[in-house]
């Protein structure tokens, strides 16, 4: 899976327009990401990665770089 396909994944999961976000992109930015989308990201990690993390975990995300990192990029 390519990191544009994962984008596009992240892109969906938080409901914004495709193309909106970039590695770069700070999490704490979106108004999307919230206690909703982790639950929404720990789900999505366990259906198509097949991968388990903690909600501590990903609060210490910092960009959407930290979150391609743990889905594989």
């Amino acid at each position: 899976m390519t990191e544009l396909e994962k984008l596009s994944m992240l892109e969906e999961m938080l409901e914004v327009d495709e193309g909106s976000l970039t590695p770069e992109t700070i999490l704490v930015d979106l108004e999307e990401w919230d206690s909703i989308a982790i639950i929404s990201f720990i789900a999505l990690l366990d259906d198509e990665f097949e991968k388990a993390i903690k909600g501590s975990e990903i609060k210490e995300f910092k960009t959407v770089a930290d979150a391609l990192v743990t889905m594989g990029a």
